[in-house]
């Protein structure tokens, strides 16, 4: 397995599904591409989904904190709201 490869612009055009190919399947972890002998792009492969959805839910876990005996079922407001007797703007 090569994890990180590097390739000419000329070369990734002519091998590009190959080298994507190669990418989905994580037979390599990196690949840079060159153009006049400077890196203009880097290309990895995705992410894998359960690992993905790991970080986008819950990654707030434990930022917030309630009080002991705080009900977060409890309404806040002391006056009825407007919507309760039908009126939608005011």
């Amino acid at each position: 397995m090569q994890p990180v490869q590097t390739f000419t612009a000329t070369d990734f055009k002519a091998k590009c599904l190959e080298i994507l190919d190669r990418l989905a399947a994580r037979k390599l972890t990196r690949v840079s591409i060159t153009k006049r002998g400077k890196v203009v792009a880097v290309l990895t492969p995705p992410d894998d989904p359960d690992s993905a959805v790991l970080r986008l839910h819950g990654f707030m876990r434990g930022s917030v904190i309630a009080p002991p005996g705080f009900d977060l079922t409890t309404p806040i407001l002391d006056e009825p709201l407007s919507a309760e007797e039908g009126a939608l703007h005011e």
